[in-house]
């Protein structure tokens, strides 16, 4: 129960908090009739069953690795099926995409939450006359402290999260009922028949219309990514209470409209209506809630780049600790503050939230999309057939979801692909400049490099004590190496070759020392899932390696093309993998290799 209560607060921030803005910004389209209402609720409902329960909460939680889910994780899964370079490459890049656009909903999200939210207090008597440019300072300090105190860690405050987020459920929850039982008629809305009938009956503007309803599933990926922090059932069994009182609410947010058809802000002016003198505790709740909402993207955000990283498709990004307890806990300075910067820029561009939900939708219905085609994949690979059905099924809805949200790319929607093009150009220089400068640096065979290393150690001066020198694979000896053995002479007594390998699973530490190479050299590999966060100083210790002298490669990058001078900068402004890892600096001997490019 403990698990449920705080997944409240880590998963369903986002799709929890969407009653706040959905139904107010699809009216603003379509003029709030029993029929377009009854077809409206009927859309959501069903958009929550299909896109949130069928797709993320048991087909996308079913496929994990030691109970991780995302797109990295999918990538990981589907890569062993895969028999063409083609389609790994297809895979890879889909998984680019998925990634990208992930960030650029966590640009989105803190923004139109926040601003919605803060929207609310014009209600409050005495605020009536609250200027637009207030609203947007006041939605924009509260960004800015949130983002602010990441650095600290959110650990002291997090077991909050939850039952504020429970208290902000049975709200919802208990407002929606009220407004039900006074229209029972809106209950024909779980009928999908009517939203079939919607459809049928307004065409094109009905097709633009699924561009909004999509809002009410925003956050329905959280389900799946953030599925390591608590594990599947927790997830599951917390989205069905979530799933009925969403449904309750939107329900009576449709019985509200029905018969207050002038509302513009149907949810707070729905509470205002049935009780107004608790109507500044909920506009505080909502608030709580938007920020509860922000804060889980942010840190979803983190986990991904995070994981990004130790796959090799993201610079190594300065990545701070935040719990001495829990390791898991990571702040990353770099993402930190590009989301805030965007946040506060979209938020003063777009002004209302109602004009904000002209942009979101893009990188969310891209996101399903995506999951769709590589769950389907998966499927097909396994030959569960009743699931590809299902699987392909969904993706179909997605695709038609992901056309719906075209029309929102001249309307501001391009901003989302603009946010989303960031990361995803960024990963695509990076990945492409590695793979150029691992075959520029020209590793030396270890056969080769065996013959002149015992030369070489038998015939001059050793340095006392243990050096150690880093390496991606100590089958093939790095440039830098070679340099400091054979070009500067420098050999220890006890040379050891150290290479950190990061495995296919997303947990789970194992080091030991291989054979030894030659006299005085040795192999230490230590292998680490891509989601582990390791302490490198303290498993040399454990492992009784007192270095003396720590050697790492650098690369000067020459070039007169464009894109690897991106890249050179790239690599400039990024920690080096030895300080990303957090050894001891005064250890530490940069050896630099020119390469050209």
């Amino acid at each position: 129960m403990r698990k449920i209560i705080k997944s409240l607060g880590i998963v369903f921030g986002d799709i929890g908090t969407s009653p706040i803005y959905t139904l107010t910004v699809i009216f603003l389209f379509i003029k709030p009739t029993v029929e377009n209402v009854t077809g409206v609720l009927s859309l959501i409902v069903w958009t929550l069953m299909t896109l949130v329960t069928v797709e993320y909460a048991w087909l996308a939680t079913s496929l994990s690795k030691k109970g991780e889910g995302g797109t990295i994780v999918l990538r990981e899964i589907l890569a062993p099926y895969l028999k063409s370079g083609r389609q790994a490459a297809f895979v890879t890049l889909l998984s680019f995409i998925g990634i990208s656009l992930l960030v650029g909903d966590g640009v989105i999200t803190p923004a139109i939450s926040i601003l919605s939210a803060v929207e609310g207090s014009v209600l409050i008597p005495g605020l009536e006359d609250l200027s637009r440019e207030k609203i947007i300072f006041i939605s924009a300090t509260i960004a800015i402290v949130l983002f602010v105190i990441q650095r600290r860690g959110t650990e002291k405050v997090a077991f909050a999260f939850g039952p504020i987020m429970l208290l902000w459920f049975a709200a919802l929850a208990v407002s929606g009922v009220a407004s039900v039982w006074q229209v029972p008629s809106v209950l024909w809305g779980l009928n999908p028949y009517y939203g079939v009938k919607f459809m049928a009956t307004h065409g094109l503007a009905g097709f633009f219309i699924l561009s909004e309803v999509i809002l009410c599933a925003t956050g329905g990926e959280a389900l799946y990514a953030d599925m390591g922090h608590l594990g599947r059932m927790p997830i599951v069994k917390a989205w069905y209470f979530v799933f009925v009182v969403l449904v309750l609410n939107y329900l009576g947010q449709g019985a509200f409209l029905v018969s207050h058809p002038e509302a513009h802000n149907v949810l707070f002016e729905m509470i205002f209506s049935q009780a107004s003198y608790l109507y500044v505790p909920f506009l505080l709740l909502s608030i709580c809630a938007t920020i509860i909402a922000s804060q889980a993207m942010i840190s979803g955000m983190f986990s991904i780049v995070f994981q990004g990283i130790n796959t090799h498709v993201m610079p190594l990004f300065k990545v701070d600790y935040t719990s001495r307890e829990m390791r898991g806990q990571i702040y990353i300075s770099t993402v930190n503050w590009f989301l805030l910067i965007f946040v506060i820029f979209i938020m003063y561009v777009f002004k209302e939230s109602h004009n904000l939900a002209a942009a979101y939708g893009l990188a969310v219905t891209g996101t399903m999309s995506i999951t769709g085609v590589m769950m389907t994949w998966i499927f097909m690979m396994r030959r569960q057939f009743f699931r590809v059905f299902l699987a392909g099924a969904i993706t179909v809805i997605d695709i038609f979801f992901l056309f719906s949200n075209m029309f929102k790319i001249p309307h501001g929607g391009y901003w989302s692909i603009i946010i989303a093009l960031i990361p995803f150009c960024m990963i695509l220089i990076y990945t492409s400049g590695q793979r150029r400068l691992y075959k520029a640096l020209k590793p030396l065979n270890l056969e080769a490099f065996l013959i002149s290393y015992e030369q070489i150690y038998n015939s001059l001066p050793k340095i006392r004590g243990t050096a150690l020198f880093f390496a991606k694979d100590a089958a093939e000896i790095a440039p830098y190496i070679v340099h400091t053995m054979f070009k500067n002479n420098i050999i220890y007594e006890d040379n050891v070759i150290v290479s950190i390998v990061r495995t296919d699973e997303p947990f789970g530490v194992q080091y030991y020392f291989k054979e030894p190479l030659g006299s005085g050299l040795r192999v230490f590999e230590l292998k680490a899932g891509y989601m582990e966060v390791v302490d490198v100083e303290e498993i040399l210790k454990d492992a009784g390696i007192n270095e003396k002298t720590i050697f790492y490669g650098l690369e000067e990058i020459t070039t007169s093309n464009i894109i690897w001078k991106i890249f050179s900068v790239i690599k400039k402004l990024t920690p080096t993998f030895l300080i990303f890892y957090k050894l001891p600096t005064n250890k530490l001997h940069g050896v630099i290799t020119r390469v050209e490019m």
